[in-house]
């Protein structure tokens, strides 16, 4: 089951995340919020991040202090 936000509008986001190869060659995984669940959605927040709302109220992955 993927992890569902709901926010203040009352509209649901599901989690994903997907690997992207950096020009360097790095890998760096993206967290992003969807309306659909589709391939590369999450069960859960990663550990270290919490799930925020910005001012339009899209949700956003911060990291955690």
């Amino acid at each position: 089951m993927a992890y569902a936000h709901t926010n203040s509008k009352g509209v649901t986001y599901y989690l994903h995340s997907r690997e992207a190869t950096l020009k360097g060659g790095r890998k760096q995984t993206l967290y992003f919020f969807a309306k659909q669940v589709k391939e590369g959605a999450l069960d859960s927040v990663p550990a270290g991040y919490v799930v925020a709302e910005s001012k339009n109220g899209l949700p956003i992955l911060k990291k955690s202090s």
